[in-house]
């Protein structure tokens, strides 16, 4: 059954703007909500306003370059020739900033549901249902039931009128907090503050490294923050990281070796913080990213330009060796795949590399480091081995490369 998605722009917040304009994560409420609904299928995606300013007109561009189409219409008989006859249709509320996870959920049921908070003082700002009850801004309508509402609409209010219709006719009742967690209503930016923090905490990318799970959290967190607030783009940060890395190699070429551990430090969270910035911005990052792709053979360019810098200045030929090693055990242990092993955690990583050169660089033993990270790689490359085989007994799927 086709899914599309009716979402409402016409109410005012309180200093007079409209509600679907109040900031949210480096963008506006009503592109958070677009990408909701569009991440569960749903299109076309139906936007009823009264009047079209240049700020939303500059959100519907924003979603349109990023490959999302949003029809406008401020006549609901057009709202109802949008939709195909027999459709579902998310019914989103003006203002709602709803979870993700409840989006999904509404989406995928096969009958009419309508999300609902308790009818208390904290949800006074929600639209009563009955006394026990107020509508959470998320429902699932059919497009005959939109027609019908459309035809004795009048002067009523059409998000009201078609949900009313709704439970009317016998609509599902869902507790918001039960199936993804409840939406906030905002009328004002501060109300979206907490909303934003919550999106932060609910975005941690997979941590598949100790580097990742004990050492770089609070800079992930506070970086996201911070950043999700600003137009910066995730693949932007990716190919800082990159640039980072690269420059880390040139400089141990130079002999800049703490300069040079400074841009790889650096480097280590942002390909994280894009993850969770694009994960909050419901846009995922492309899995062919060449910034990404490129991550690991500049940071084991990196190795072998600061074994050939020892090398020439003061060491023999056995410290280039060792790095040349180490990026070869390196190479074949991410080969390996480490998706669902035990101790995965522990094997070696791009961070775990980097953030282990900080104790040797503190007593300047670079060469005991790139020994070090040899015996790491290979130590990494064969318990991977073994832990495959012994998987392998278990469960056959964990042979797969991940």
């Amino acid at each position: 059954m086709a899914l599309g998605a009716l979402i409402g722009a016409y109410q005012e917040d309180d200093s007079g703007g409209l509600r679907a304009l109040l900031p949210l994560a480096g963008k506006t409420l009503i592109e958070y909500q677009v990408r909701c609904v569009a991440a569960s299928g749903a299109a076309p995606i139906v936007v009823v306003v009264e009047r079209v300013p240049s700020a939303l007109q500059d959100a519907f561009e924003r979603l349109r370059l990023d490959g999302i189409g949003v029809v406008p219409v401020s006549d609901v008989n057009e709202a109802v020739s949008r939709f195909e006859a027999g459709s579902s249709i998310l019914l989103l509320g003006d203002g709602v900033a709803p979870s993700p996870t409840l989006i999904s959920a509404v989406a995928e049921e096969p009958e009419a549901v309508v999300a609902t908070v308790p009818d208390d003082e904290v949800h006074e700002a929600f639209e009563r249902i009955d006394a026990e009850t107020r509508w959470a801004g998320v429902a699932l309508v059919d497009s005959k039931t939109l027609g019908s509402t459309a035809a004795i609409l009048g002067d009523w209010d059409l998000q009201s009128t078609l949900l009313r219709r709704t439970i009317q006719d016998g609509a599902l009742r869902w507790h918001a907090s039960e199936h993804g967690g409840e939406p906030l209503l905002a009328e004002r930016p501060e109300q979206l503050e907490a909303f934003q923090r919550k999106l932060v905490e609910g975005s941690p990318d997979a941590r598949r490294d100790w580097a990742s799970r004990f050492v770089l959290p609070p800079i992930e967190d506070l970086a996201t923050y911070q950043l999700m607030r600003t137009s910066v783009r995730p693949a932007w940060l990716i190919w800082g990281a990159l640039a980072l890395t690269i420059g880390g190699a040139v400089a141990f070429s130079r002999g800049w070796l703490g300069a040079g551990l400074a841009m790889l430090g650096l480097s280590t969270p942002l390909d994280i913080i894009a993850g969770r910035l694009a994960a909050i911005r419901l846009k995922p990052l492309s899995k062919h990213s060449l910034a990404q792709t490129l991550l690991w053979p500049a940071a084991g360019a990196a190795v072998l330009m600061l074994g050939w810098w020892k090398m020439r200045h003061g060491s023999d030929w056995g410290v280039l060796l060792a790095a040349i090693s180490a990026a070869a055990f390196a190479e074949a242990a991410r080969l390996e795949g480490t998706t669902g092993l035990p101790g995965d955690l522990w094997v070696l990583s791009r961070r775990n590399a980097i953030l282990l050169a900080i104790p040797f660089a503190i007593f300047g033993t670079w060469t005991a480091y790139l020994i070090a990270l040899f015996i790491y790689a290979a130590a990494s490359f064969f318990y991977l081995q073994h832990a495959r085989r012994i998987a392998a007994k278990v469960d056959p799927k964990l042979t797969e490369i991940g």
